[in-house]
């Protein structure tokens, strides 16, 4: 059989999925256009107990994206002008962008080679930079997820409380990932997720949600998100944005809450079909210890840029969807060029030559996993 006797096989399949949970999900919705309470319906406040149930979180506050989130955590701790935060240069945009849009300087760190997390040796070392520079005041580091797994927290948590820095979870790509048999929520002082259509647990729309213990910072972020306002709605505490989940987004939320545990089970199940088929011809992912991946992204390793090139074509030609994150680390954007002080991250650097993501998505069968794996295979070898 040829190519041509397939189906492609998409990236991400939102419509299989969209059948698949199509009763619970239209029922969810015709709730809200019966009531019309569109913006901080009931079902933003269900959500956030069912999120906050899901994760052991004392408090849940949605938002309306992944990034507002961040931004909301860092506007919480006033961080601002002068201040340093510390994050991985091998991650999407939105971490970086979020302290300078206020006004703060992102610090890049570089990544372990074999997880892809921020790497705690050079985060001790780019905190020295900082601290010996002197024109910087460490105020935080950011720890991100980054596809489905989880960032090495006890030791993240050792150094910030040792330096005095706050902590933020960058859970975009992570939300249902569990570390140490705690799934992710609890393991920084805040933490901030997106609900993007793409991942693992992901809206009609953008959507996002901070995860706290404290109460009190709760109550900011509750404020933060709605243009800064006290008791009242037109009591303006503080300067704020308008950064509200809308209850349409919500209700698909819950649709797939319902089945969001067997879905990160069945990428559990695809990973392993992969990790066994391709163990013998590139660097498939490597696991965190102790940990449960959600699985958002599952990205090999070729040897070189030339040999992802070869594999991409081979995919593209079978009609397999693929995708290349990141393909350049945040510090060597046009974007980033000015704040970064020039200090190489050589792993960060090359993972962008040599990286390349599969479709992992729930709706995808054990026969579509194992014809990318002979597709993959007979490129390579």
């Amino acid at each position: 059989m040829n190519s041509d006797d397939f189906p492609p096989i998409p990236f991400l399949d939102l419509k299989a999925q969209q059948a698949r949970i199509g009763p619970g999900l239209r029922a969810r919705l015709d709730a809200v256009l019966a009531h019309g309470q569109y913006i901080l319906g009931p079902e933003v406040s269900e959500l956030e107990a069912r999120l906050a149930a899901f994760c052991g979180a004392a408090h849940c506050v949605t938002v309306s994206s992944g990034t507002d989130a961040l931004q909301i955590a860092m506007m919480a701790e006033g961080i601002g002008r002068g201040d340093a935060v510390f994050l991985p240069a091998f991650t999407y945009t939105a971490t970086a962008e979020v302290p300078l849009l206020l006004g703060a300087t992102p610090v890049f760190v570089d990544v372990d080679p074999h997880t892809f997390q921020i790497d705690v040796a050079g985060l001790k070392a780019r905190i020295a930079d900082v601290k010996r520079g002197g024109t910087l005041r460490p105020r935080a580091i950011v720890g991100v997820d980054l596809f489905g797994q989880p960032a090495d927290w006890d030791a993240i948590r050792a150094i910030a409380t040792r330096e005095g820095l706050f902590t933020l979870d960058d859970c975009a790509q992570s939300f249902g990932a569990a570390l140490k048999g705690e799934r992710l929520g609890r393991a920084a002082d805040a933490t901030a997720t997106s609900f993007f259509p793409s991942k693992p647990l992901g809206a009609y729309g953008d959507g996002g949600a901070l995860f706290t213990e404290s109460a009190e910072r709760a109550a900011l972020f509750r404020s933060l998100r709605t243009h800064g306002e006290g008791t009242t709605r037109y009591e303006v505490m503080r300067i704020g944005m308008n950064g509200r989940l809308d209850t349409m987004q919500a209700a698909v939320l819950l649709a797939k809450l319902e089945v969001f545990e067997g879905e990160i089970a069945r990428r559990e199940q695809i990973a392993g079909i992969y990790d066994k088929a391709l163990a013998d011809v590139l660097k498939i992912p490597s696991r965190v210890a102790q940990s449960v991946s959600a699985w958002a992204v599952y990205s090999v390793l070729l040897r070189d840029e030339a040999e992802r090139e070869t594999a991409k074509a081979a995919l593209q030609a079978a009609g397999i969807g693929h995708a290349v994150y990141y393909p350049r680390a945040l510090h060597q954007q046009p974007a980033y060029a000015s704040c970064h002080d020039g200090v190489p991250l050589p792993v960060a650097e090359g993972l962008g030559r040599r990286i390349l993501a599969l479709p992992i998505h729930p709706d995808l069968s054990d026969a579509q996993a194992a014809r990318v794996a002979a597709v993959l295979r007979a490129a390579l070898v």
